[in-house]
């Protein structure tokens, strides 16, 4: 009887790979937005290499009001994706919390996060002056800045047509 060495792919290190490497979502309503994904895309890589992760996936809303998800395909694919388990990445970068949405209704925001927390994926604001790591201090800014956006996209819809709203 000969022995034989079985190599088995290592799980640990699979796990491993994945928790360096993340997925951006980038968003702009108007081609007169001040960031363009392009400029989003650019402090998310900054971001990412401080932090030696590596961006796997883009998914990208432009010209897409931040106040339905239906409205919006790649964050729909992106939570799509999350709830399946089947990516390749754990962290999802996003410039700021404006840019993840402006949802009339903050909870709908927490939702979306939420779910990826569930799945094992982290959301990090990248331009954000605080890191999204739970703490008592993290949840309540991210909470004003979840209204902020809400109230910025309200009073913008009050002064403009429905199309034109962010």
């Amino acid at each position: 009887m000969v022995n034989a060495l079985v190599i088995r792919r290592s799980t640990q290190l699979a796990k491993a790979q994945k928790a360096l490497r993340a997925a951006q979502y980038v968003r702009m309503s108007t081609d007169l937005q001040r960031y363009s994904t392009q400029n989003q895309a650019a402090a998310i890589a900054a971001y990412a290499q401080q932090r030696n992760l590596t961006i796997v996936r883009t998914y990208v809303d432009e010209g897409r009001s931040g106040v339905r998800i239906n409205r919006r395909p790649a964050l729909a694919e992106l939570i799509k994706d999350v709830q399946s388990g089947n990516t390749d990445f754990e962290h999802v970068l996003v410039y700021d919390v404006s840019r993840w949405g402006r949802f009339q209704d903050v909870d709908e925001s927490a939702h979306y996060e939420f779910v990826c927390k569930r799945s094992g994926v982290k959301v990090a604001y990248c331009a954000e002056q605080f890191e999204n790591d739970g703490s008592l201090l993290s949840s309540i800014l991210k909470n004003i800045k979840r209204v902020m956006a809400a109230e910025f996209s309200g009073s913008l819809a009050s002064r403009c047509t429905p199309a034109t709203a962010e």
